[in-house]
């Protein structure tokens, strides 16, 4: 009996003119002998292959793709093949099927390293940081010395926060290889974790490496403004700038030294050359502050009409709304002092509290640095996410943390303003850091312009008092030297007990008033911001 023509596979001599073809870089020409023979042998899976490498060979990656995969519905069992398709497809930056393609790989292959490190790739630039890291480490364990492998999986670990994991395998990296990128990407983990003087050490690496790295001088000018060394950090911003004028971020850094100096004009032309982050609010506030008041009310409306999310925003527009007898129709928070909300964690009440005990004990022993706070006086401030650390005593009050904000989230449940609509989904502290305050400490009036909530937690406080207010904190409707028409903004004095906890809209002026008793006032202040 004849066997059915659309059954019959080629003979390697039918094909071997196709192969030559491929192999001598005649692309063309071994696309076109494919696709005759596959009219002959729809069929068969080597044509299938050997048409798909013609095709991709010449960047027709869609064609190529069609091409393996009618090879794939022949024969689903080999790895390779989906493989290519995984590479066709990021190429494509089709990266959902990629990731497909990448896991079938290694499901028929577990062993294939390049496939787990791809997988992890394209994971990775969908923000699933967590399964690339997984991804990375499995092709680390396949290949101990894979050096891209293990930068990147410190990078998905840095995503995460798990920042002295990141560390670990930066280092780690770094004995394989010596890379100015690597100590960048540590040094910006030590920072985040409060480790000033060892994120220096590793951007100086870098710039060893380096010397022309325009991000590592704008960082390190970052770390020394937060050690208080503002004038070596100016030099650092203008030689990340003299390398790279356009850098976004040396720019913004130098527009807020600018800012706090009081160089209002110098700072409007860095915030406009930044175009980073808040650059827009930012240059408000100078036209604000600068009294060029038909100006910023311009900049305002347009502003408003495309950003609806802002709390900076918001307390522009709510000071300028009543320092000129009108209400605010921003609606991020439009009436901020009904926000407030003070209540307590229950964990940190009591003269025997234990978690308060602890903490208190682990502030004045951790290994954090302390960073500069131009508007603190008679106080410091820890560096770094203090409620990201390792420890177990931050990790328990994290938790106590996140049942509070909880509590606040129902409490304005239904409120018809963006900061309750758009109330972050999941409590991810942005930043978190403890204030320690001695005799006549105190915080000068500001807002939390990079959060969207921001609260504190009280595990210390003065007790012998002048008057009712001493170390309480106060919450307005105007701050910071703002200029005004009138006394007449809404102000309102809290006075927190031990174990107390405060919460209010970010866009909130708020202050510390002042103590004179020889006591210590510790507290823990965080914002969260929805990711």
């Amino acid at each position: 009996m004849k066997r059915p023509q659309a059954l019959r596979q080629p003979t390697q001599q039918e094909i071997q003119p196709v192969i030559q073809a491929l192999n001598g870089g005649q692309l063309a020409q071994a696309e076109a002998l494919a696709k005759k023979l596959l009219k002959q042998f729809p069929n068969a899976f080597v044509l299938h292959n050997l048409y798909g490498n013609a095709l991709a060979g010449q960047n027709k990656h869609k064609d190529a793709v069609t091409s393996f995969r009618k090879a794939l519905e022949i024969d689903p069992s080999v790895a390779g093949l989906h493989f290519n398709v995984g590479i066709l497809l990021t190429n494509m930056n089709r990266l959902e099927e990629a990731i497909s393609s990448y896991k079938k790989t290694v499901k028929l292959e577990p062993s294939f390293t390049d496939a787990h490190y791809n997988l992890g790739a394209a994971l990775q630039a969908q923000g699933h940081f967590e399964q690339a890291a997984e991804s990375y480490k499995k092709a680390v364990e396949l290949e101990p010395g894979f050096f891209e492998a293990m930068v990147n999986m410190g990078v998905c670990l840095q995503e995460q926060s798990q920042l002295q994991p990141a560390i670990d395998i930066y280092q780690r990296a770094l004995t394989i290889q010596q890379d100015a990128k690597v100590y960048f990407n540590m040094g910006t983990a030590l920072k985040n974790e409060g480790k000033l003087e060892d994120a220096i050490d590793s951007y100086n690496k870098a710039l060893e490496l380096d010397p022309n790295y325009a991000e590592v001088h704008s960082n390190l000018g970052e770390v020394l403004r937060d050690q208080g060394r503002y004038d070596e950090s100016v030099k650092f911003y203008k030689q990340a700038l003299a390398i790279d004028p356009s850098l976004p971020v040396a720019n913004y850094s130098l527009a807020v030294y600018l800012y706090d100096s009081g160089d209002l004009k110098g700072a409007l032309d860095h915030f406009k050359a930044s175009q980073f982050a808040d650059w827009e609010e930012r240059m408000l506030y100078c036209l604000y502050k600068t009294e060029r008041y038909d100006e910023f009310k311009k900049n305002l409306d347009e502003l408003k009409a495309v950003k609806h999310d802002s709390p900076f925003l918001s307390t522009l527009a709510q000071h300028y709304a009543e320092n000129f007898g009108g209400e605010s129709d921003y609606n991020f928070c439009p009436d901020p002092m009904s926000f407030v909300f003070h209540t307590n964690i229950p964990e940190l009440k009591g003269e025997n509290s234990e978690l308060r005990e602890a903490l208190l004990k682990e502030i004045r022993s951790a290994d954090v640095s302390e960073k500069m706070q131009g508007r603190l006086v008679n106080g410091v401030q820890s560096a770094g996410n203090l409620l990201k650390r390792p420890e177990p005593v931050f990790q328990q009050l994290a938790k106590c943390v996140a049942e509070a904000v909880e509590r606040y989230r129902k409490n304005f449940e239904g409120a018809d303003c963006v900061l309750i609509k758009s109330f972050p989904k999941k409590t991810e502290f942005a930043s978190s850091w403890y204030v320690r305050m001695q005799q006549g400490g105190h915080l000068n009036s500001h807002i939390h312009e990079e959060g969207w909530i921001s609260g504190a937690m009280y595990l210390s406080l003065p007790t012998k008092k002048e008057h009712e207010h001493e170390g309480s904190i106060e919450v307005s409707t105007h701050g910071d030297e703002y200029p005004k028409k009138h006394d007449n903004f809404q102000v309102q004095a809290l006075a927190p007990e031990v174990g107390d906890f405060i919460m209010f809209p970010s866009s909130l002026f708020h202050r510390t008033i002042p103590f004179s008793s020889d006591e210590e006032r510790i507290c823990i202040a965080f914002d969260l911001k929805p990711m």
